[in-house]
């Protein structure tokens, strides 16, 4: 029989991480901790290497490390050559929180011509409205909103006051964090001289399988086609994606990312911190754009992109913004040679 959750044997872990076990496979662990902080009972990992030097004198049980490290671990330890991925894949086999009873809250509000299978929890103030379609072992936490006509798909957690708009459509084994806001409308104007004449948007947002989108990040329905994120995709806490954005399976979108309106972004991208991107463009697949950077024309081709300004001490900084003002002033070459 298998152990509980939460709680594994090395022989077990070996197995389902994909990791070469050296040691007793009947040990078990419960919980992951540091190396320096880790006791009995505990696994461990190392992957970045200025922690090796807890790696001999950590008293955890076990430890994900990689072959290069193993001649070195004074414990058990699961090899592998990703030991980060390992770690990953341990922390949800011990870390996995017990899924709440099924049932709907006495305190919700579930329209009757909503359908919410029966394996479904509804939590307290959690509102689904007509038409609605929530699938099996769907949780909705406290106060989050499914609004007319949404579906949602099986094993899919909404947390506390997300809300989804109308006709947004979740795939399956989602996780969208709190304060999430799908389906908004997009920011979509025309001008009428001094003035601003709202263009209805008509569209919706469809959410493929497996995705994660972070707390308070919103995503725009579209003007007349779905916003699209396909499967796999991850979005960080505090991100805007405008309205008739596409984001290829398996992107990843750290926090505080701006995506204008009917980008299109590819499959395998990497996007930093509080990068920004101007709409209507394109980008590649396996594309990486590194934090703060600004992406004003579209990538055509895979590779590293930058264009932020890495920090300097003040004096620094003033002193190459005067140079740069130096030779924004000083006329070009072509401009003397004219005089000439």
């Amino acid at each position: 029989m298998g152990s509980k959750t939460g709680q594994k044997t090395l022989g077990e872990l070996a197995a389902q991480v994909g990791a070469e076990l050296h040691g007793d496979p009947a040990i078990t662990v419960r919980r992951l901790a540091t190396l320096d902080q880790a006791g009995a009972g505990d696994l461990s990992f190392l992957y970045n290497r200025r922690y090796r030097k807890f790696l001999k004198v950590t008293a955890a049980s076990a430890v994900i490390l990689s072959p290069a490290d193993a001649a070195d671990c004074a414990v058990a330890a699961l090899v592998m050559d990703n030991p980060y991925l390992g770690y990953a894949r341990a922390a949800n086999l011990l870390a996995a929180a017990p899924q709440p009873p099924a049932g709907v809250h006495a305190t919700a509000a579930v329209h009757p011509e909503a359908h919410v299978d029966e394996s479904a929890c509804v939590g307290p103030h959690a509102v689904v409205e007509a038409g609605a379609e929530v699938g099996e072992h769907v949780l909705l936490e406290a106060g989050s909103v499914v609004q007319r006509g949404c579906r949602i798909g099986g094993y899919t957690r909404i947390e506390a006051n997300a809300v989804l708009g109308p006709g947004v459509t979740v795939g399956r084994r989602c996780i969208i964090h709190a304060g999430a806001v799908i389906g908004a409308d997009g920011f979509g104007f025309a001008r009428d001289g001094h003035r601003w004449v709202k263009i209805p948007q008509m569209g919706g947002v469809h959410i493929g399988d497996d995705v994660e989108i972070g707390s308070n990040t919103t995503i725009d329905r579209g003007a007349l086609k779905d916003t699209c994120i396909e499967d796999g995709v991850k979005i960080d806490n505090l991100v805007q994606i405008g309205h008739n954005c596409r984001i290829g399976a398996h992107t990843a979108i750290a926090g505080c990312v701006g995506i204008a309106g009917s980008v299109t972004i590819g499959r395998r991208c990497l996007i930093g911190g509080a990068v920004g991107i101007a709409g209507h463009l394109e980008i590649a697949d396996d594309v990486t754009v590194t934090a703060m950077s600004g992406v004003h024309k579209s990538i055509l081709k895979p590779g590293v992109y930058s264009s932020g300004w890495p920090v300097q001490d003040n004096r620094t900084w003033h002193r190459y913004l005067a140079q740069i003002n130096r030779l924004a002033r000083s006329p070009r070459q072509s401009d003397r040679s004219d005089d000439e």
